[in-house]
């Protein structure tokens, strides 16, 4: 049998949040299910906005986006795993990251949360093996509130870059699925 992979785009619920620098992760997950022509509905056992589709000759693929916020996202990961019998190895998150520049796309298996409370509530729920597509979207100018910065849209000279962004980290979810973890991150890390 082929492993289910369970890919969770991180950010905040609601319209208000929609386009933030937070959500960039949802934007990611939403490009991907366009792709595979999956809407996501209601999970009736977790809080989450599930859709299921299956990569041609491969593995179901369920993708996720958490209705609460970003803090609390552990809990829905966590019962999406045991409902669908996933392992921690086939998880993906895709979320912000302050400390790569915009546009920049880094993956990375296990280790700390760096600050980012989304995975720091994933990791208390389920430990820290697992994978993620880390999409930069850059450190705030001057003194600005880390905070503050991350829930603010792109602006409007960001935007262009921010939509790329969005198509690189549904590729490399891609990628991962199709070529394995390692494989994937040594073409992204180093494209030639």
């Amino acid at each position: 049998m082929t492993q289910t992979w369970l890919v969770v785009g991180l950010g905040n619920p609601g319209p208000d949040y929609a386009r933030t620098r937070h959500n960039i992760g949802q934007m990611a997950l939403a490009e991907l299910e366009r792709r595979g022509g999956a809407t996501a509905k209601r999970h009736g056992k977790a809080e989450a906005l599930v859709a299921e589709s299956r990569v041609i000759g491969g593995p179901k693929v369920v993708t996720a986006f958490p209705t609460t916020f970003m803090n609390r996202s552990g809990g829905p990961v966590a019962k999406l795993m045991d409902y669908y019998g996933v392992e921690l190895e086939h998880v993906i998150v895709l979320h912000d990251e302050l400390d790569l520049p915009l546009g920049e796309v880094r993956l990375k298996q296990g280790g700390g949360h760096g600050g980012h409370n989304g995975m720091r509530d994933i990791i208390a729920a389920r430990g820290p093996d697992v994978l993620r597509v880390r999409l930069g979207i850059g450190r705030p100018p001057g003194r600005q509130d880390p905070a503050d910065y991350v829930l603010k849209p792109f602006a409007k000279a960001e935007q262009e870059e921010a939509d790329l962004l969005v198509q690189l980290g549904a590729d490399a979810v891609e990628r991962i699925i199709a070529e394995g973890f390692l494989t994937a991150q040594q073409r992204i890390h180093s494209p030639s």
